[in-house]
């Protein structure tokens, strides 16, 4: 029972159900003050944001440089592969079957917005970012790569320092005050009529997602089946205890003994399984990519934003790299990426509320989808090293 109770999406159901309650049925005065909140943790998420990129990519990148070269650039060539397929096969999925899946929808959400009954803050703060999103990763970039050739550079454990406390920010502050974030928002669209047409959206994009990250495993290893020529059901079903484990903990870290298990019950060489798995644990996030893209897609066609599809090959492109800044707790992955969805795409503040929401909803999947990929790549990088081995001898 305590188990559930700590549960994020737990908590973040029941943040939905309490913000839709006191929208609908508590006065607009006590409604405000939840409003209030919102206010100020928006311009926190603001300022943090910036310092979430640096603190986490910068020590990912600088990470990369430490490994067993060869084998270290296979790998993470085909993770970021993986998950540049998968974010563009959300985008071409999204693209054909959102615009007339929400089309009613789109209509609803515009008739709200001229109704212009927002809640309104008791009072808000100003707190500006030290650094602004882009700058932060192009500065995480450089100084993340000129860190992975230093051996003992007294910058990197500066850098290693830094990013404890972005993950202790991450994990004692904004996770924990997420849910109320999360009901501050139901709470206006609840009491601005909004949240029935919200409710009916999230249903249609998680069933979409769902079914998407279902055909990419099976995909994955079919793909993977007639590279090491085994059965690809029979794999993907070997792989079904680290899919199951990664639902209930929510976190690719936390499944990583489960998955070096089964990808060697799959043939894959204990070193091979030892090095690829918690490599790809942080590196290799098709099914959060896949999420990502189609969720902010569909927010992107509900609030009537324009998109195409260069802005989204960009947006796609530079996800799959700060993708890699991702911790392994639940939510991690959407933490790294609002600072990519406000700089290229231009999401607002309820648009980050509701892509979090929308995210940790189906983050249990996504972890999955995730660790059951790492066993496929594990396969794959293992008869690529075996096929190396024999044209050498």
């Amino acid at each position: 029972m305590k188990q559930i109770f700590s549960n994020l999406l737990f908590k973040v159901f029941i943040a939905i159900v309490l913000g839709i309650v006191f929208g609908l049925f508590l006065p607009e005065s006590v409604n405000r003050i939840f409003a209030t909140f919102n206010a100020f943790f928006g311009q926190f998420l603001n300022f943090a944001i910036p310092l979430i990129i640096l603190g986490l990519i910068m020590p990912a990148i600088s990470d990369l440089g430490k490994g067993a070269g060869k084998l270290l650039l296979i790998t993470a060539a085909i993770a970021y592969g993986s998950t540049l397929f998968s974010g563009f096969m959300s985008y071409f999925t999204s693209s054909t079957i959102f615009p007339s899946l929400l089309a009613s929808h789109v209509n609803e959400a515009a008739e709200v917005t001229e109704g212009g009954n927002d809640l309104e803050p008791y009072f808000s703060i100003t707190i500006p970012a030290v650094i602004d999103v882009m700058s932060s990763l192009v500065l995480a970039f450089v100084i993340g790569l000129g860190l992975s050739y230093q051996e003992n550079s007294t910058l990197k454990k500066v850098v290693k320092d830094f990013e404890t406390i972005i993950m202790q920010v991450i994990e004692n502050v904004i996770i924990p005050l997420l849910p109320i974030f999360i009901m501050g928002i139901f709470a206006n669209m609840a009491f601005s009529g909004q949240v029935y047409s919200i409710l009916s959206v999230f249903l249609n994009i998680i069933g979409v997602i769902f079914a998407m990250h279902i055909f990419l495993l099976i995909l994955q290893y079919v793909i993977t089946g007639a590279i090491v020529k085994k059965n690809p059901l029979k794999l993907l079903a070997t792989m079904m205890p680290a899919y199951f484990t990664a639902l209930g903990t929510q976190s690719s870290a936390a499944t990583i003994p489960v998955t070096l298990e089964q990808a060697e019950k799959n043939g894959v060489s204990p070193k091979i399984a030892g090095f690829v798995i918690p490599l790809c644990a942080t590196i290799h996030l098709s099914g959060s990519i896949m999420k990502i893209t189609a969720c902010a897609m569909a927010l992107m066609i509900l609030e009537g934003v324009p998109f195409d599809f260069g802005m989204f090959a960009g947006f796609i492109f530079m996800l799959g790299i700060a993708m890699v800044a991702a911790p392994g707790v639940p939510g991690g992955a959407i933490m790294a990426a609002i600072g990519v969805l406000q700089s290229m795409l231009g999401f607002s503040e309820e648009m980050v509320g509701l892509m979090i929401a929308l995210y940790i909803a189906m983050d249990s999947f996504g972890t999955a989808c995730n660790v059951t990929g790492d066993g496929a790549i594990a396969l794959v990088v293992d008869k690529i090293t075996e096929s190396q081995s024999e044209v050498k001898s």
